[in-house]
């Protein structure tokens, strides 16, 4: 159980083909969305759905894999850390974003154009 001060789990779909940027230091980053969902009741037995987005970020060798393995649709496992930051956008205001720097992951599932591309 380490990092447990600041760590986070999640299991859900890309909700599209991950983002990917080779940076002048010659790092790699993989930027991607994840949806999950949560299924209940409410108090009048309704069935109720609610879906998250959640901002993920993957660096250097997760990124590679993110590249090679993820598609929009894919089913993914991850573990992460939550990163908080701000930035001044082109309008002059202060902006903010919660974003998950994965740590480890675990493909679910694969869109077949993408096990394909992983099987070679």
């Amino acid at each position: 159980m380490k990092n447990l001060s600041n760590s986070v789990r999640l299991m859900g779909r890309l909700g599209a083909d991950p983002e990917i940027k080779e940076l002048e230091n010659g790092s790699r980053v993989a930027r991607f969305s994840v949806a999950t969902s949560e299924i209940y009741r409410n108090p009048s037995g309704e069935r109720v759905s609610e879906t998250q987005w959640h901002q993920v970020t993957a660096w250097n060798k997760m990124a590679e894999l993110s590249e090679k393995l993820l598609g929009k649709g894919s089913e993914v496992a991850l573990e992460g850390k939550l990163v908080h930051g701000s930035y001044t956008g082109k309008d002059g205001q202060k902006k903010y974003y919660t974003e998950i720097v994965v740590r480890e992951m675990m493909v679910l599932g694969r869109k077949e154009k993408h096990a394909e591309a992983a099987e070679v």
